[in-house]
């Protein structure tokens, strides 16, 4: 298995990952899918995926249609998603993205959260070509060869194709995420949940005692209600 698979694993069993905030974080993605697309999920492809990771995360529909209503309504001109990069302690760069209507707060939140805990917010450019940004795909396991499909999908631009409990798993360049979501749809591959990421190239192992360190910091991120994703360059361990 590739570098993708042992980061979902990673992932999967990260503690401050679990979020309590998903209902939130799937309006705002529903916000910025409208900006970007409108409302219509026929004819915008990333507000079809929004909604199909509202299902898989059991979002109720009454949700779902009250944030399309929502971003419908409101004025989202001044919406935007915004890339932070920093360090936290131990020399662990952190990519942190966000969904924000009010920049100035966002990164006045985000600089006090890394001096708080030893770290420093860095300049735009800084850490994030240490990322390689993804695309994903989680497709009901039909008894579709997992091999078969990656051979047909790599004229698609998939990377790495592999089962899990969940399902069948598909990553690509994120570029290549359109081109997958066309190539699944027309071939009535039901999609689960789909969405973006970024895996780090290198990681760096550090000790108990060092990852609480950096933990912190994390979760004072975690908890801000612009943050969508956070990623950083610490090994993690499959554990709770």
């Amino acid at each position: 298995m590739g570098r993708a698979f042992e980061f979902r694993k990673a992932r999967k069993f990260k503690r401050w990952g679990k979020m309590s905030k998903t209902f939130s974080r799937i309006g705002k993605d529903i916000v910025m899918a409208i900006k970007e697309g409108g409302p219509d999920p026929e004819s915008n492809s990333r507000l079809r995926a929004v909604i199909q990771n509202a299902k898989a995360a059991n979002m109720p529909k009454e949700n779902v249609e009250r944030a399309i209503k929502k971003a419908k309504d409101k004025d989202t001109s001044n919406y935007k998603e915004v890339i932070f990069e920093g360090y936290a302690p131990h020399g662990i760069a952190v990519l942190v993205e966000t969904a924000t209507d009010n920049n100035n707060r966002t990164v006045a939140n985000l600089r006090s959260y890394f001096t708080k805990c030893d770290g420093n917010l860095g300049t735009a450019g800084s850490v994030v070509f240490m990322f390689d940004h993804t695309c994903n795909f989680r497709i009901v396991n039909d008894g579709t060869n997992p091999e078969e499909l990656e051979l047909e999908l790599i004229d698609y631009g998939a990377d790495e194709v592999f089962v899990d409990d969940d399902g069948i798993i598909i990553y690509a360049h994120f570029e290549n995420f359109g081109s997958i979501q066309k190539y699944l749809e027309e071939n009535k591959k039901e999609i689960l949940s789909s969405g973006f990421e970024r895996i780090a190239q290198q990681t760096k192992k550090l000790t108990k005692e060092q990852e609480e360190d950096v933990n912190k910091l994390l979760e004072k991120i975690e908890e801000d209600d612009d943050v969508q994703n956070i990623y950083h360059t610490m090994e993690e361990s499959a554990e709770d």
